[in-house]
């Protein structure tokens, strides 16, 4: 007689395989929602790349910052120091930083290269106080000279290294050189010229001639033509041939110091016209 199998069995039997179909429901489900999300991000991502959401008030970009914001990983705290001609906005943008925006994978020390690496920073300090904290400290390069070059022109410092950012048409105030070279070696000029601060001020502009002497151009319209060689003792000859003798207020066009030991002095030419105005001659410069 043959013996039937324990129902028991049979109950549990029956209560495995409704797991494991509900485990393999779920399997599935997970599989396609997997699936969904990835293509989901997959078409954000080209959108996103693609600048669909970049507009002005896009609430579309802001929702990294306000995901680090969440974690406390947003920038909410950013203190800025040593900007004089500069913007905090033209700083922080070079950094990639947003004020509330999210300092997720923000490396302070690739922050201070790139600031280092700007034409109109010397050095810079970047600091990064956990969690939403960030210090930038800098140090711009000190305008000198306008330096024109062709029709363009550049604000330079000391270095004659031109620093991008700044307008010239606002830096009236500082010397302009003109021509190839200058800006290198304007320095050396101008410290000589700044030992005679009379004539500094006369001095409406100093152009490079063959990138190897200056001429002086005087805003009383006297040009000074300096020599290659011993340019600085002619400058102040000049200096003194004008506190003793009132050289350069005598109706004069132009001395010229390019032969050794020897000045050549330009007298105005007057030349009556029809309507009594005065019209020197032109002078090239070599």
């Amino acid at each position: 007689m043959t013996e039937k199998a324990p129902r028991v069995y049979e109950r549990h039997r029956s209560r495995a395989s409704w797991l494991e179909r509900g485990e393999n429901l779920r399997l599935r489900f997970a599989a396609r929602a997997s699936a969904v999300a990835l293509f989901g991000a997959v078409i954000f991502h080209g959108l996103f790349s693609g600048g669909y959401f970049d507009y002005e008030d896009s609430p579309w970009l802001r929702i990294p910052g306000k995901l680090a914001g969440v974690v406390g990983m947003a920038a909410e705290d950013i203190k800025i120091h040593g900007l004089t001609h500069h913007e905090p906005e033209t700083l922080l943008a070079a950094v990639g930083v947003v004020p509330g925006g999210s300092l997720v994978g923000f490396d302070a020390v690739v922050a201070r290269r790139i600031l280092e690496n700007l034409d109109w920073v010397e050095s810079a300090k970047v600091q990064r106080l956990f969690p939403n904290q960030l210090e930038i400290a800098v140090a711009e390069r000190v305008p000198f000279a306008v330096w024109q070059r062709d029709s363009v022109y550049y604000v330079i410092d000391r270095s004659g290294a031109a620093m991008s950012g700044l307008p010239a048409a606002k830096m009236v105030s500082l010397p302009l050189v003109v021509g190839e070279g200058a800006n290198t070696a304007a320095e050396e000029l101008i410290n000589q010229l700044e030992a005679y601060p009379g004539l500094l001020l006369q001095v409406k502009a100093a152009s490079r001639v063959g990138n190897r002497r200056w001429t002086l151009y005087l805003d009383n319209g006297v040009t000074i033509q300096l020599p290659e060689k011993g340019w600085a003792e002619a400058i102040a000859e000049v200096h003194r041939l004008d506190q003793t003798q009132r050289l350069l207020t005598k109706g004069i066009r132009s001395v010229d110091m390019r032969l050794p030991g020897q000045i050549t002095v330009a007298v105005a030419e007057i030349a009556e016209v029809k309507m009594g105005t005065a019209k020197p001659k032109a002078v090239k410069d070599r």
